[in-house]
């Protein structure tokens, strides 16, 4: 499914809600790259803003443009291999929110489907055998009008990894201009997908540290 892109970033001011020598956490807003992208009007981003107040910000992951939620920065070099290593040793605890189509009979469980890019689609990522190894473990939380709450803790970090999944398994997210039909797509009126929680070890104290910003979602 083909969706017209038309890049309009939010105005939100960035929230940043921890600062130490090390490590800087922020809530990126929906509709924010997460760096900058190619081309004049895609300079603004979530690293550039945080840059513009404080030049040592270095980026150690990503989430899509849509997504909001909590993100982690370095903002010294020692810091930025310690928490890259978090990430790939698959230390870092992350929790999100969804608000997707449809009741599922199983109300938690594992979804196990190796992903892979599109062939086709550019940026677009799909379920494929060959692919790489994907886990995302889920549970609902609430249930509405032919909608549902979810809770997801991805065990693996693929792109899109969590958005594929749930398409896979007959529930994509709300407002989902990549993946979701027209009629998903026009219920909601951004992508309904909220990074809620992320737990990491400060590099320096090597004590494990957790930030959560509730979604605000409801159905």
């Amino acid at each position: 499914m083909e969706q017209e892109f038309i890049y309009s970033p939010p105005s939100d001011a960035i929230e940043v809600i921890y600062q130490d020598k090390d490590v800087l956490v922020a809530h990126k807003p929906a509709g924010l790259l997460s760096v900058p992208g190619r081309g004049d009007n895609l300079k603004d981003s979530m690293l550039s803003r945080l840059q513009a107040i404080e030049p040592k910000v270095r980026i150690v992951h990503r989430l899509d443009m849509d997504t909001s939620g909590i993100m982690i920065f370095a903002l010294r070099k020692k810091a930025e291999v310690s928490l890259r290593r978090q990430f790939q040793d698959r230390k870092v605890k992350k929790v999100y929110q969804a608000v997707v189509q449809g009741i599922l009979t199983e109300k938690e469980g594992v979804i196990d489907a190796p992903l892979a890019p599109h062939p086709d689609q550019k940026l677009r990522h799909q379920v494929f055998e060959a692919g790489k190894a994907s886990q995302t473990e889920y549970k609902v939380l609430a249930e509405g009008d032919d909608c549902s709450l979810v809770e997801l803790r991805p065990i693996t970090g693929r792109s899109h990894q969590l958005r594929v999944h749930l398409l896979h398994i007959g529930h994509p997210v709300l407002g989902d201009r990549f993946y979701a039909p027209e009629d998903v797509l026009a219920r909601g009126e951004r992508l309904m997908l909220h990074a809620e929680t992320v737990s990491f070890f400060q590099p320096y104290l090597k004590e494990e540290m957790s930030f959560s910003i509730p979604s605000g979602f409801e159905v």
